[in-house]
């Protein structure tokens, strides 16, 4: 396939993201009002005069961000549908069909209402809105995959096998892991070609399962699993967190001895955080670092070969980036946290 055409309307797409100054001039706002008013000098215009309409203060400012996330993911399928590259985008893009089930699984878990869960749900992947909403309208998490069977969801086929056991337990850990394991196996399948366009996503995928076992392993300690439950966590397929050195890091008895383990792995880096990032039961800082590696590692593809999928790849990974870092400002400002506070929460990519 000639990405040329496709590069190039990716590129131009690039060139409206937000740069420091405008990020300055958003973090010297005193409000969130005037985060809005701030905001509608940006290309998000279009969707805040929208959310004004009907949503007013950290809603507006929600249901903006996720109206433009979603309307840029739609414009990238549309760009590459017919091409070769429409199966590679669809692999990124099914990411947000598992984190959609899962946020309706867990809302419906915690009996949270229809417009709370609506609110966070993201549907760029196959699952549209239409999909979401009438699985949003079944009573219960047992409901909810037995009419995805019905449609023939193919996620309903890993839920379907392991809602026996989550009905024992009720730890919806079971149906997540489920998810996860259906969808990393069924991604890597996809791109066992020798090319390079294979060889970019599968090192992304490998690499997002790796940061997954290192989170799952962080969470066995946090929460002192005995071995056996905690090894049912392990994804395989990552690129340097095999099953070994995942049982190995979760023996450890805190997170810190756990990084340890990562000698020798690109995910050494997680040694050098400060004391504070291993604080009893917080593993958050950890997380976010693992988080900001992996949106790195994404955005570096659009400074990448020009003529192949690592142009619209990297982009994707940067408008997540830029969408996440609004979200922050935006909420930081709307409960007063102070600016140094802020910068930290902030997504340095």
């Amino acid at each position: 396939m000639d990405y040329g055409y496709v590069n190039a309307r990716v590129r131009g797409m690039h060139s409206v993201l937000l740069d420091k100054k405008s990020y300055d001039t958003l973090l010297i706002r005193q409000d969130l009002p005037s985060v809005l008013s701030e905001l509608e000098n940006t290309p998000y215009k279009r969707e805040i005069e929208e959310a004004s309409v009907i949503h007013t203060g950290i809603a507006a400012v929600d249901f903006a961000l996720r109206k433009n996330l979603i309307r840029t993911y739609q414009n990238i399928s549309d760009l590459v549908r017919g091409t070769r590259a429409e199966g590679y985008i669809r692999i990124f893009l099914s990411r947000w069909d598992v984190q959609n089930i899962k946020t309706i699984l867990r809302g419906k878990n915690i009996h949270a209402s229809h417009d709370e869960i609506f609110e966070c749900l993201v549907p760029a992947g196959v699952l549209d809105d239409a999909t979401l909403t009438e699985l949003l309208k079944q009573p219960d998490v047992r409901s909810i995959i037995d009419l995805m069977a019905t449609w023939n969801i193919p996620y309903a086929i890993p839920l379907t096998e392991s809602v026996d056991e989550w009905a024992e337990s009720r730890e919806l850990v079971t149906l997540e892991y489920a998810l996860d394991l259906f969808h990393y196996q069924n991604a890597l399948a996809a791109v066992q070609g020798r090319g390079s366009e294979n060889r970019i996503i599968r090192h992304l995928i490998r690499a997002e399962i790796d940061t997954m076992n290192i989170k799952n392993v962080l969470r066995i300690i946090r929460d002192n699993l005995e071995t056996e439950p905690a090894m049912s966590l392990f994804l395989e397929g990552g690129g340097h967190i095999d099953r070994e050195k995942f049982i190995a890091m979760a023996s450890m008895r805190s997170p810190e001895e756990a990084v340890s383990v990562l000698d020798g792995t690109p995910y050494y880096f997680l040694q050098g955080l400060p004391p504070v990032a291993y604080s009893p039961g917080t593993i958050s800082i950890i997380e976010k670092e693992l988080d900001l590696y992996l949106m790195r590692k994404g955005m570096r593809l659009f400074r990448g070969d020009p003529l192949d999928i690592g142009v619209v790849i990297g982009y994707l990974w940067a408008k997540y980036g830029e969408v996440i870092n609004l979200r922050i400002i935006a909420r930081c400002k709307y409960a007063g946290v102070s600016d140094e506070d802020l910068e930290r929460e902030l997504f340095h990519v």
